[in-house]
């Protein structure tokens, strides 16, 4: 339904063009929105009317007229006066309003869509049926955009991200939870991922006064139908977990992007905890001390070269060898060889993840 701010806009404008009193009240008496003070004394003739069958009368000094949805008595509008122009004002109001009505009522009739199609709620069929119904076009390249705020006092977030895509009419932004808010952005044929990152990158930059939140968008495949899109919302749901364990650094993570991370992430923990106790026995990567945990990772970084990994340290690159051999017999894994090093690497991922997921438990 129409906020009571944006009526309050619309009599606003009207009272400027016309200089005539106007308020808006709902079919109970509640006053809605007003230029007038003193519109109370008007409420318990307002009521009597909206039990009459009559679409507007005179009372009072005021011109009264009925605004339906449907055949159903939504607001009534009150301006002051009873002359012939205040009349043509308060039709001019009431299409106003009944316009607007309209066009909340299209815009809330398409949000649900998306949001039930996003989280697979519909029927293929009624896909086609109400896509069809709201001039939504089935077949275009389409993906979803999930942008993790984590909430705030002003709760804007979902206003900010609309303002990123208010000119594009073929976008939809919606809110399916409190902390996300998700964007089905369609592609022209010449668009790419590259573009998708740099919307990304806009959104981010419309939260840049917020120095204390953390935000993080990420996004699915590219879809050619709009049936597809659960798909890409499930993928940039899933972007944006895994991000939150292999990719801290990150504020924009592509599902395509994710690497191995993704196949971690859908293992079972069991099935983890058996992997960490093959390769590091009674131990744990944690165990290790920090100048163990900065050399493995700076090894990692630089290819497994050795060479530059120990410029890199500042150390001699004996040192680096015998800090390599002292995880060997350690560990039984020698990091200089490629199959040993993609097992340590992969053991690390899913140490990390495990953490996370006994993080999310508590």
């Amino acid at each position: 339904m129409i906020s009571n701010q944006i009526l309050q806009n619309t009599i606003d404008g009207l009272h400027h063009i016309s200089k005539h009193s106007l308020a808006v009240i709902d079919a109970e008496g509640s006053i809605l929105a007003t230029t007038f003070p003193e519109v109370e004394d008007y409420v318990p003739a307002a009521r009597e009317f909206a039990a009459s069958p009559a679409e507007s009368q005179i009372a009072l000094g005021c011109h009264f007229f009925k605004v339906f949805d449907d055949q159903h008595l939504e607001f009534i509008v009150i301006l002051q006066g009873d002359d012939e122009s205040v009349f043509m004002i308060g039709r001019m109001a009431s299409f106003q309003i009944q316009e607007l009505m309209v066009a909340y009522k299209e815009r809330f009739d398409k949000d649900n869509f998306i949001k039930n199609l996003l989280l697979d709620n519909l029927l293929l069929v009624d896909i086609y049926n109400r896509s069809k119904k709201l001039h939504i076009e089935t077949n275009a390249r389409r993906v979803v955009m999930v942008v993790e705020t984590a909430g705030s006092e002003e709760g804007d977030e979902l206003d900010r991200v609309r303002s990123v895509f208010s000119g594009r009419s073929r976008d939809f932004v919606t809110a399916v939870d409190e902390r996300n808010v998700v964007v089905l952005k369609e592609l022209a044929d010449d668009e790419g991922y590259a573009d998708v990152e740099r919307s990304a990158e806009v959104i981010i930059d419309s939260f840049k006064d917020r120095v204390d939140k953390q935000i993080r968008v990420s996004y699915g495949t590219i879809v050619g139908e709009l049936k597809d899109a659960s798909r890409s919302y499930k993928e940039a749901g899933m972007a944006l977990d895994v991000g939150k364990i292999f990719f801290e650094d990150h504020q924009v993570i592509a599902y395509s992007k994710l690497g191995i991370g993704r196949l971690i992430y859908q293992l079972p923990i069991p099935l983890c905890k058996m992997f960490i106790r093959e390769i590091f026995a009674n131990k744990s990567p944690e165990d290790f001390d920090e100048e163990t945990i900065v050399t493995i990772n700076k090894f990692f970084e630089n290819s497994l070269n050795v060479s530059e990994t120990s410029r890199q340290l500042y150390i001699h690159r004996n040192t680096l060898v015998y800090r390599l051999d002292k995880l060997e017999k350690a560990t039984g894994l020698d990091l200089r060889v490629f199959s040993d090093a993609i097992t340590f690497k992969i053991a690390l991922m899913v140490v990390k993840y495990m953490k996370y997921m006994e993080e999310q438990n508590y």
